[in-house]
């Protein structure tokens, strides 16, 4: 059951209460009950919802899961092949599946938003209601823009879980107010949805991502909670400083995608100076490991790798590559054990992107832990072997990124005849310049002499996917080519 029997009583308890807003328009939870109880006899066994932030997408998302349906949630922005080649893909993989989509922003005829009506629409008998615990209700799919990406299925039990683990660890009650800015089609904005659904918390997010439009809900809408990602938490931070937006009702911002940059988090700190940040890891088809709170004015580890201890029913374990458990301290293979696991794949599994050692779980994140607290290196693919050493390049980036003058840094493997690779790392300086000695002297206590950088390199922006995922192959390519955002430092 993810959310549905919770969606139910929150409609009988408190039927005029805020359940969602969108761009500044609301949704009741009666409302939302009842537009998607109407919605649900138009609903397919696999719904593919592919549109942009709005109302509907909520009530078409809770008419999508009811009973024992499925839904697949698309990025909008993805090229019209790929969507059709994704919905073939599940007509030819879902057993009995007949893929279909409701036409977006649109209702069943009669029901009307704002104030849902609806006159001739006879809702009884028609079940708004979760299915099974056990069966699949979930298609999630790796981001991609060319091939088709991968899917696995995730259980309505497995979600449940997640949402009592998150809401304890994060401390969501219905008397929060959450923003989650960002699109609704990618898992962590629509997992924020559903689980304010399920906690009965009001639920904020924006037609699409504005800084302006977010600080005017902070201010008056009463947020007491961000749901983001590092680039837009450091944008609201910096122009909410300058513009003088007042964030001092916000209690909790929830981080997601990649370790918060000091100068992301001193942002934060001061923009946000009552709320406790959270950083967390976890993996699409693993759900939440392990993740750590900083309090107001509590102090972080500078470059340290640590994410924080497990989630609530979680087990964590550190495995080599024949599946023997490592002590604490030595590096190898993080494997996870927890009911919030993913089912599996549909299609793309190559053996590699989800393996199981008896029970534990694993995407092929390295790391170790330390005293219960989970140190984070990498995929074991990013791995840099240079003169016999293994270096993460996440290791080097986050020493990288606490010394003063960085804003974001990145490193990589060039290829060297004696040492096999040479670490070299590029940084995008916070303001003025920076020199390879001030960098050197920034890393000197934090890294290994064997995992320093032997070259650096400034930028004039970080070497990004146009998925906005950061390439590490990408800056070895500008190296190569000498592009003219890279410049070496003497």
């Amino acid at each position: 059951m993810p959310f549905l029997d919770r969606l139910q009583r929150w409609a009988d308890q408190r039927p005029d209460g805020t359940a969602v807003v969108v761009a500044g328009q609301r949704l009741g939870w009666a409302e939302l009950r009842d537009a998607a109880a109407a919605l649900v006899r138009a609903a397919p066994a696999v719904t593919v919802l592919s549109e942009r932030n709005s109302r509907h997408f909520a009530v078409a998302f809770a008419a999508a899961v009811a009973g024992e349906r499925q839904c697949a949630v698309l990025d909008p922005a993805w090229p019209q092949h790929l969507q059709d080649g994704i919905t073939d893909k599940i007509r030819k993989t879902v057993p009995s599946a007949r893929p279909g989509a409701f036409p977006a922003g649109a209702f069943p005829p009669g029901v009307e938003l704002p104030g849902v009506e609806l006159p001739g629409v006879e809702l009884a008998g028609v079940e708004l209601a979760d299915g099974p615990p056990d069966s699949p209700f979930l298609i999630g799919l790796t981001s991609g823009t060319t091939a088709v990406p991968k899917a696995f299925t995730r259980t309505r039990r497995s979600w449940q879980q997640s949402f009592d683990a998150s809401i304890e660890f994060f401390g969501l009650s219905p008397e929060d107010k959450t923003l989650a800015p960002g699109p609704l089609a990618a898992s962590l904005n629509l997992y924020a949805l559903a689980e304010c659904l399920y906690a009965g918390s009001e639920f904020h997010t924006l037609e699409h991502f504005d800084v302006g439009d977010a600080h005017a809900a902070v201010v008056h809408d009463g947020i007491t909670r961000l749901v983001l990602v590092p680039t837009m938490l450091r944008l609201l931070s910096e122009r909410g400083l300058s513009g003088g937006v007042d964030a001092s009702g916000i209690r909790s911002i929830i981080c997601a995608g990649s370790k918060l940059d000091a100068r992301t988090l001193e942002a934060a700190r001061r923009w946000a100076p009552n709320a406790t940040i959270f950083e967390y890891y976890g993996a699409a088809e693993l759900s939440f490991v392990s993740g750590a709170g900083l309090r107001p004015g509590q102090q972080r580890e500078l470059g340290g790798t640590g994410i924080g201890k497990p989630f609530p029913g979680v087990g964590i374990r550190i495995l080599d590559d024949d599946g023997a458990e490592l002590p604490d301290g030595t590096d190898g293979t993080i494997c996870v054990r927890s009911g919030m696991v993913s089912s599996g794949y549909l299609w793309g599994d190559d053996g590699h992107a989800l393996q199981c050692f008896d029970g534990w779980y694993t995407v092929g994140d390295q790391g170790h832990l330390d005293g219960g607290t989970l140190h984070m290196l990498g995929r074991r693919s990013d791995m840099i072997i240079t003169a016999g050493t293994n270096v993460y390049p996440h290791e080097v980036e986050l020493a990288l990124a606490s010394v003063p003058g960085v804003a974001s840094a990145v490193a990589a493997g060039l290829a060297d005849d004696i040492r096999g690779q040479r670490v070299v790392a590029a940084v995008v300086p916070s303001h003025g310049g920076i020199t390879a000695t001030q960098l050197k002297a920034g890393v000197e206590h934090v890294l290994a002499r064997t995992k320093r950088p032997l070259e650096y390199f400034a930028l004039a922006e970080l070497p990004l996917t146009d998925r906005g995922k950061l390439s590490r192959q990408l800056l070895l390519d500008w190296i190569a080519g000498n592009d003219p955002r890279i410049r070496r430092l003497g």
